[in-house]
């Protein structure tokens, strides 16, 4: 379409660009007025964020009046599937002006994000967005954000035993850096953070910055154990929220959830808060080891990968040390693993698998004789990042189809269950 130019973002975007999302985004809170969080937010994305540079956003220039009408920010990182690390981008701020709308500038900044995406090796994109309106953008709801009950205050606490919390000072960097090392190496889906961005997420951030949140460190005497992230000001909904809760010994858990329940519950009445809300999953140990709450169902995140061979090449380190603890070999040199368009062929050398190359997909995947397992981008993405086990994918997706029950057995052991325990950075 004429009139619009796609480009990466520029330092000088930053005041059009803070003006022009400010004034589209989160619009029923203001009255139709700009968000001073959302400005603050996208002014501390380009200028002095730790991980993201100006052309890091993608913008619709309006050609006859060199001004950007929309955009999005494109934000990468990096996350870690039991050890394996996955280059991701988290898409944020899509927005367009009220009066470019309907020029299809939103699936423009897409197709360009993902032709960029697919070039240069990123595997996964991630939004959390409008229902069903990103799956038209070739998105699939692919992992649950979070699901853990509401807790009305006030708050109840057990004993904390000799652990305590504290807020976080830029000193605690280093210590809490290396517990996410520690944690990334772990069972779960987790977003670590390096020293560089724990001392931003403490102290880099504007003061109106929406993405803005305070940490709490758990100590046990002088020893940093764990953390606490949780909003600044109780949300609109008069609720404080909590992002993510860690604790580098497992076993400290029941003590660590009681006094995290404990200073969130000073935290709540400091504010005024009607309840505290986590965006933790059900299965999370503060959930699990804390009081019963209101139960919500949880948020969404869509998923898209463009290359369903390099994500599972990917994964090919976790793939090999699942089937070998299983004790498994394929008794054949390859598997197919087709995702109706897209296909991988995984190759075997004396039973254990040595690589993942892309190959052409087949006419029609479910009827080929060569294809072990079709299976729908969707439920390929739910797999492999342990969202749900092949018998459920099967339960779900009737046009998820495996060749036979040795190719079922494999898969169920390549794709457990896993938690999901992601703090994105923003």
């Amino acid at each position: 379409m004429t009139g619009y130019l796609i480009r990466p973002g520029r330092i000088a975007d930053a005041a059009d660009l803070a003006r022009l999302q400010a004034e589209v985004q989160l619009q029923t809170l203001t009255g139709g007025q700009p968000h001073p969080g959302i400005a603050a937010w996208t002014e501390d994305l380009l200028d002095g964020h730790p991980t993201v540079t100006p052309d890091n956003f993608l913008v619709a220039e309006h050609e006859a009046t060199g001004r950007p009408v929309a955009s999005l920010a494109a934000l990468r990182q990096e996350w870690s599937l039991a050890g394996v690390r996955l280059p991701i981008v988290q898409i944020e701020l899509v927005g367009t002006a009220p009066e470019h709308r309907g020029n299809r500038l939103t699936e423009r900044l897409f197709a360009a994000l993902h032709q960029t995406c697919d070039t240069s090796g990123v595997p996964l994109q991630m939004i959390e967005g409008i229902p069903y309106f990103y799956r038209r953008l070739g998105y699939d709801y692919a992992l649950v954000a979070d699901g853990a009950a509401t807790l009305p205050m006030p708050v109840p606490a057990g004993p904390a035993g000799e652990l305590m919390m504290r807020p976080a000072t830029a000193a605690d960097a280093d210590t809490l850096a290396a517990v996410d090392r520690r944690l990334a190496d772990g069972d779960t889906l987790f977003c670590p953070r390096d020293a560089t961005v724990w001392r931003y997420e403490i102290t880099g951030r504007r003061p109106a910055d929406i993405a803005r949140r305070e940490v709490a460190v758990l100590l046990r005497g002088s020893v940093v154990r764990g953390y606490l992230v949780h909003g600044g000001r109780p949300s609109a909904t008069g609720e404080l929220i909590v992002v993510a809760a860690a604790c580098d010994v497992h076993a400290d858990w029941p003590h660590a959830a009681n006094s995290m329940y404990a200073y969130l519950g000073e935290l709540c009445r400091h504010h005024e808060a009607s309840a505290m809300r986590p965006l933790l999953g059900p299965d999370h140990p503060l959930v699990r080891f804390g009081p019963p709450g209101v139960p919500r169902r949880p948020r969404s995140w869509y998923l898209r990968t463009g290359d369903p061979a390099g994500l599972l090449a990917r994964l090919r380190p976790l793939l090999h040390a699942r089937w070998q603890a299983a004790g498994m070999r394929w008794p054949a040199p390859t598997i197919t693993i087709d995702s109706y368009g897209r296909a991988a062929r995984l190759e075997f050398t004396d039973g254990e698998l040595t690589s993942v190359t892309a190959t052409r997909g087949a006419v029609n995947p479910s009827m080929d004789p060569a294809t072990h397992a079709a299976i729908p981008p969707g439920a390929l993405l739910q797999l492999a990042l342990g969202h749900r086990t092949v018998s459920e994918v099967l339960d779900i997706w009737p046009d998820c189809v495996l060749r036979d029950r040795l190719t079922e057995q494999f898969l169920t052991a390549a794709f457990p269950r896993m938690p999901v325990r992601v703090w994105p950075r923003t």
